[in-house]
């Protein structure tokens, strides 16, 4: 036996011993024989004699068997592949001892409790009973066991009632980590192990966590843990807490624990709040990561909060001055003032000309153009400019600059340089539906309309210019206050049109080829690549068929319309007009016909009308 064995058989004994001592005594007139029979329980254990007791001597057969039945009630039963709970009875590096209530201890490896580094003596836990006693006559103990027998009504048990468990990491794996929970397998998710990012997740393996079942594959037999929801709850509540004390201008201490492109969040204390990247710095920035660092330690201001959706605002240049507070009070309209390109949109560019106070330079002000530019094309970010001081509102904090205006106005005598009806060179470039615009030197530019690109009808600029090209241009009108001028290209060659009207005078016949139908009617070409246009009625041909494309045939000018230098031709009238003049000299020669014939015809008339008057006047004298 063990000493531990013989220890307690000894305590035992003395407790049998002392029960039945007991009523011995009682029995004053018992024999002596007996009363000698019962071990003395006021022996001490170095000076029992254990040969006697093991030899039985001194102990009579019904002393032997009381003695066992009592030491007997003393143990509890213990019954094989059972999982019963026992108490942790020592701790030490290798091991762990057991007490179940039987004859011995068991010992179960230390590596079992690995999910629960605080193990200690005392302790209750689940032990599976593989054998009551080996050949060693030691009691043989599995805590892993047990746990794998009970673990998945113990998992489904911790899910329901929303429990916090224990749960050893064993590895890492893709996506975050394998932990033990009650001797199962689940998973961590990456997202799952921490509020803030993590960035190491080696630094939890063989590490013992608190965690929560969110989900169970009952199918499966999958499970899901989270630490983070236990870190939530926690926060939450401090959340609640701060809030209810925080107040706007309130100045608290924070670590910096995550940033992004539009701020940086600071961790309060298990409370986090945002600095949005407009309090960062009074000056403009582009990357948070320019003014704070993660883990920097740093004080900030509560700008606001909503206790309901548990927000903070945060920020950091309210701590120092506004920079417009120190600018030069002097600093006034006219003023020139240097800087530095921060940033820059379509309509302009902002000027830093110090730390926090930028000045505006729109695209209109860069320069003497009046062609609408876009700002990336006179500066980029990081340009050191000079500028002058357009407007400056000190309540407002606002300034407008100017660069053009430390640039010489090309407008300034603008008529003596280019008088109209003068003839330069010009570059295109633009064009569009209406016009060109064509630029005489930097700052000055010129519109041709459509109408002065050419003296004849063209349906868009592209036909006559190219974006790029240089050009010869007439001055035709001013506008100075709004920094416009006409220019014409047309006015530069003779008008084609008093060629072609001396040419093809209305009423002359000339030859023409039919080039192309229209709907209306069709477009004739005439000597000298002149074109007219003649309706459809008027392409009637003497046989009474319609012209064709590629007829050359002969056209009556009828009508020039100079505005809108057109032409209009009729085949028709070159031989209708021939057939009206036949028609008319035949008309009248029968008018002068008939008239001869009706001048006689009256004349004979007359004479008969005479003789019958003087008839009549011979009878009425004859009569009286």
């Amino acid at each position: 036996m063990s000493e531990t064995e013989i220890k307690k058989v000894e305590e035992q004994a003395a407790e049998v011993a002392a029960t039945e001592a007991a009523p011995a005594a009682a029995e004053e007139k018992a024999p002596a024989a007996r009363k000698s029979s019962i071990i003395n329980a006021s022996v001490k254990p170095e000076d029992f004699d254990w040969d006697a007791f093991e030899g039985g001597e001194g102990n009579s057969a019904d002393d032997r068997k009381a003695m066992d039945e009592a030491y007997d009630k003393t143990l509890s039963k213990v019954v094989e592949n059972e999982v019963v709970e026992g108490v942790v009875t020592a701790v030490t590096k290798r091991e762990v001892v057991i007490n179940i209530g039987g004859k011995s201890e068991g010992v179960i490896p230390v590596s079992e409790f690995r999910y629960n580094p605080e193990l200690k003596a005392g302790d209750k836990v689940e032990v599976y009973v593989e054998s009551v006693e080996d050949r060693k006559g030691q009691l043989v103990l599995s805590h892993r066991k047990a746990r794998t027998l009970k673990s998945w009504d113990r998992v489904n048990e911790a899910y329901e009632n929303d429990e916090i468990v224990k749960g050893f990491v064993k590895t890492r794996t893709k996506g975050g980590m394998i932990v033990d929970v009650f001797g199962i397998e689940a998973f961590l998710p990456g997202s799952q192990i921490d509020i803030k990012p993590i960035r190491d997740y080696d630094q939890f393996v063989n590490q013992t966590i608190d965690c929560k079942i969110v989900k169970i594959n009952q199918e499966f037999r999958n499970v899901v843990v989270s630490h983070k929801a236990l870190l939530e709850a926690e926060q939450e509540q401090r959340r609640a807490e701060l809030i209810s004390k925080l107040e706007k201008g309130q100045v608290l201490e924070g670590v910096v624990k995550n940033i992004t492109h539009y701020g940086v969040f600071v961790d309060l204390g298990g409370v986090d709040g945002l600095i949005h990247i407009t309090d960062l710095s009074w000056g403009r920035i582009n990357n948070p990561e320019d003014v704070v660092s993660l883990d920097e330690k740093i004080k900030v201001v509560v700008l606001d909060f909503n206790e309901q959706q548990k927000r903070i605002a945060l920020g950091l240049k309210q701590l120092t001055p506004h920079p417009w507070d120190n600018l030069n009070p002097d600093l006034k309209v006219g003023d020139k003032v240097k800087g530095k390109v921060i940033l820059i949109a379509d309509y302009g560019a902002f000027v830093e000309i110090e730390p926090g106070v930028e000045g505006l330079v729109h695209v209109s002000e860069m320069s003497w153009s009046p062609r609408l530019h876009s700002a990336q094309e006179f500066l980029k970010v990081g340009d050191e400019v000079e500028a002058q001081v357009l407007s400056i509102d000190r309540e407002a904090r606002k300034i407008s600059l100017g660069l053009k205006q430390l640039m010489p106005n090309p407008w300034e005598n603008i008529r003596e340089k280019y008088p109209v009806g003068s003839k330069h060179k010009a570059v295109v470039r633009n064009i569009t539906n209406f016009g060109v615009f064509a630029e005489l030197e930097d700052g000055v530019e010129g519109l041709v309309h459509i109408s002065d690109l050419s003296w004849n009808k063209i349906k868009h600029p592209s036909e006559v210019v190219n974006s790029g090209d240089t050009i010869d241009v007439q001055i035709l009108d001013f506008d100075e206050a709004n920094h416009k001028l006409s220019l014409g290209i047309k006015q530069l060659t003779a008008n084609p049109w008093d060629e072609v009207e001396a040419k093809y005078p209305v009423g002359s016949t000339v030859e023409g080829t039919v080039a192309s139908l229209t709907d209306k009617g069709a477009n004739i070409t005439l000597d000298g690549n002149v074109e007219g246009f003649a309706f459809t009625r008027d392409l009637l041909k003497e046989d009474g068929k319609q012209a064709v494309a590629g007829e050359t045939l002969p056209f009556k000018v009828i009508e020039l319309r100079r505005s809108t230098r057109r032409i209009l031709l009729s085949h028709l009238r070159t031989y209708s007009e021939a057939r009206e003049r036949a028609a008319a000299a035949e008309a009248e020669s029968t008018k002068k016909s008939v008239k001869k014939v009706n001048a006689s015809i009256e004349r004979t008339t007359l004479g008969d009308i005479d003789a019958l008057a003087a008839l009549k006047e011979k009878l009425e004298k004859e009569g009286e």
